[in-house]
């Protein structure tokens, strides 16, 4: 398996008679959005479009209300039933524009009505953790999802991958690596026991062709 099959396989998908929503999990840390950056840059632009779940993290404010902001990236910190509606928006294929929310990085917030889907798009790209996860309303999540693939590195890399990224957004070192065991790694329990359930399963080797 290499990239161009990935880009071969999306560009099928993108061929069908209506919109498509391609769908990338993986646990915290896979290279989720390595791997949607790197299909972005191969798909014609004018025919694909990017809505990634962590648009719909609550914000911190919601999660102090309901005493979870310790949590923050569980599933249930997520407003799932947003993230369900927008997909639906999506497959109708019924609008010229949709604007979804983005999740800000630097500021660690999500950013509502950041990012236009244009009626052009024929392809929609959506990562996240959780898409085939069973419990809550997330199935209604995968029923919107034409294929799903899962990211599989490997675990060290993974992990430093995923403290580096935080530390990269203003955690000290000690606090990122203390995150990942109390808050990242058990719900990458949760994600890994999702992988037999995704049409595809992306191996550690072609994700790490696709870091520079």
């Amino acid at each position: 398996m290499t990239l161009s099959d990935l880009v071969a396989r999306a560009k099928a998908l993108a061929a069908g008679p209506g919109r498509a929503v391609l769908g990338i999990t993986g646990s915290p840390g896979a290279g989720k959005s390595t791997l949607v950056e790197a299909l972005l840059r191969e798909l014609p632009p004018e025919r694909v479009a990017h809505v990634p779940m962590d648009g719909f993290h609550l914000a911190d404010v919601a999660l102090r209300a309901i005493g979870r902001l310790d949590a923050k990236g569980a599933p249930d910190t997520f407003d799932v039933g947003g993230y369900i509606a927008l997909l639906r928006r999506i497959r109708a294929d019924a609008e010229d524009v949709i604007y979804a929310p983005a999740f800000e990085r630097d500021l660690e917030q999500p950013l509502a009505g950041a990012i236009a889907v244009p009626r052009a798009a024929r392809l929609v790209l959506t990562e996240g953790n959780y898409l085939l996860v069973q419990g809550g309303r997330w199935p209604e999540v995968a029923a919107q999802l034409d294929e799903v693939w899962f990211c599989d590195p490997r675990p060290d890399v993974r992990l430093a991958q995923l403290v580096a990224r935080h530390v990269a957004f203003g955690k000290a070192p000690d606090h990122a690596r203390a995150w990942v065991a109390a808050v990242d790694e058990p719900n990458a329990e949760l994600v890994e026991a999702t992988r037999s359930r995704a049409d595809l399963v992306v191996p550690a080797d072609v994700l790490e062709s696709l870091v520079p």
